[in-house]
């Protein structure tokens, strides 16, 4: 089983060099495989698109919360650490430049050995769209087309692509990736995101993790997954919401392979005890 951080960006780890740099390191250094950064470039004052992962549809913390820059982050992070993997959970794809994307993206993979994972989500807000002039209509077609656009950028030599939403013909866009891609994990609790995971992804990471929901979930996922004569069990499964051995068995038994956990200390200081206690408690038991 591997462990990846979440919401490895905010808080004291998201501000301070110091803080990225604790976190990182001592996350490698117990065995957690992937930090995953949250990203949203503006909160915009009293929005009003509901978060689909609280009950009352709100953002954990003020709408001022600082969220730094995912590539910016996972660059400094890569700097400081040798091994880990460089994930972002979720990019907000279909808001972003996607030709910017992959040469960032290139990048950050070529001067971090092949460490990156792009995890991808079509948004929620629909303010922070207008703000960035993206609309948010159509935002699942522009995602798809996307992923086949850095997929084009990131494998071919001369890369030409004819879509809705991005065209170009006969271009280099380099560095490209250490493998020639990035693995895509798609991010998202919907039928549409797990089907978008069937058809297009190298992951899945859904934003809800109790059983039954899970359970739905990656069925409608596998289903779409074999309708587009690709095999469900090379799509790696990643989810949160288990933090003891028996529950990450039964998470494993659903066909989860990444447990998603909090950073479990919001302190600089207390972070390396605080993950070493997990890492014999826990993952030691489970691996």
């Amino acid at each position: 089983m591997k462990f990846g951080i979440i919401f490895a960006n905010v808080g004291p780890f998201g501000l301070s060099g110091e803080g990225a740099k604790a976190l990182a390191q001592a996350a490698e250094d117990v065995g957690i495989e992937s930090l995953w950064t949250v990203e949203h470039v503006v909160v915009p004052a009293g929005y009003e698109s509901p978060y689909p992962y609280s009950a009352d549809g709100r953002m954990p913390g003020p709408e001022d919360s600082p969220i730094p820059d995912s590539f910016t982050w996972l660059s400094y992070v890569a700097a400081v650490t040798s091994t880990i993997k460089l994930a972002t959970g979720v990019a907000i794809l279909p808001q972003r430049n996607v030709i910017y994307t992959a040469k960032e993206l290139a990048t950050l993979d070529q001067l971090s050995g092949g460490r990156v994972i792009l995890g991808a989500g079509v948004g929620w807000m629909k303010e922070e769209f207008e703000v960035v002039g993206v609309p948010f209509e159509r935002r699942g077609a522009r995602m798809d087309e996307y992923i086949a656009t850095l997929r084009t950028l990131w494998g071919d030599e001369r890369a030409t692509y004819k879509g809705e939403f991005v065209s170009f013909e006969d271009i280099y866009c380099r560095p490209q990736p250490v493998n020639k891609t990035v693995p895509i994990v798609i991010g998202g609790h919907s039928d549409a995101s797990a089907r978008r995971a069937g058809r297009l992804g190298d992951g899945y990471f859904p934003g809800r993790g109790d059983a039954a929901t899970l359970t739905r979930i990656l069925g409608i996922m596998r289903q779409a997954a074999e309708e587009a004569g690709r095999d469900p069990d090379a799509i790696e499964v990643s989810a949160g919401g288990a933090l003891d051995p028996a529950g990450i068995e039964k998470m494993r038994e659903l066909g989860v392979s990444r447990i998603m956990i909090p950073p479990l200390a919001f302190d600089v200081h207390g972070i390396r005890g605080a993950l070493e206690q997990f890492a014999e408690t826990v993952i030691a038991k489970v691996a």
